[in-house]
């Protein structure tokens, strides 16, 4: 299969940090329309994986490629501009602005006018359940309400492709059910998504493949069932779920 075939490609990815490898020799692939769970004990090298992909670090070694375009070389504003955004997992919405105003500004990533953006705006609104406080200053939502706008603001750029990190953390079990069916609605819109998830029930039942990392190296990868039935994924991560279930 050529490049062109998946809607993104990491290609033998290599990140250190001083002596610490965080990602040693990564492939992986994506096709387009797929949800795809990233997973891994804490520092296991997915936020970094996160981190290349969108352009706040660059790879030491291997290529990345977009629908068969290289990305090395592009920032982060010109990775987002031809269709990769990211909600991030510690949520930090834009003090003293509203939520309408919050979603707005990604909104430009691809408008061509005020009139298409503040239009880009609404139905982001509308998508991820936030119309009715579109008007509250953005640091007064909820947790669950900063997740939702969390993803508003990656959403609203108009991604082809949109990371997920962590965006069920800390929520409440209805809380992340609720998530789920808006991960799912957005998905069925023709958005790829890759999400990063401690949550196994959720990330179980929503990704159709899932790629697990340990110590910055891809050790498994495959469906759900498969990964849960993994032995060297119990030993290095499931194990301690099933041993708290």
């Amino acid at each position: 299969m050529t490049d062109r075939q998946f809607i993104l490609s990491l290609k033998g990815v290599r990140k250190s940090f001083g002596g610490l490898q965080a990602l040693n020799d990564v492939y992986l692939n994506v096709f387009p329309g797929e949800i795809v769970g990233l997973i891994g004990p804490n520092g296991a090298g997915k936020t970094t994986l996160f981190h290349l992909v969108s352009g706040f670090y660059k790879p030491d070694r291997g290529t990345i490629f977009f629908k068969g375009t290289e990305l090395t070389g592009f920032r982060a504003d010109q990775i987002c501009k031809i269709g990769i955004s990211r909600a991030f997992q510690i949520v930090r919405p834009f003090i003293g602005l509203t939520v309408f105003q919050n979603v707005l500004i990604g909104s430009f990533n691809r408008a061509s006018s005020r009139r298409e953006a503040h239009h880009q705006c609404l139905k982001t609104l509308e998508l991820t359940g936030l119309t009715r406080f579109k008007d509250q200053l953005a640091n007064h939502l909820t947790l669950a309400g900063k997740k939702r706008l969390e993803i508003a603001k990656a959403l609203s750029t108009t991604p082809e492709v949109l990371l997920l990190d962590e965006v069920m953390a800390g929520l409440t079990p209805v809380e992340t059910e609720e998530i789920m069916a808006l991960v799912r609605e957005i998905n069925s819109r023709g958005i790829t998504i890759i999400a990063i998830e401690h949550v196994m029930v959720a990330i179980m039942s929503l990704s159709q493949r899932i790629i697990v990392l340990n110590y910055g190296k891809k050790i498994a990868e495959g469906t759900p069932e498969e990964i849960a039935n993994n032995e060297a994924v119990i030993g290095v991560y499931l194990g301690e779920e099933r041993k708290t279930a």
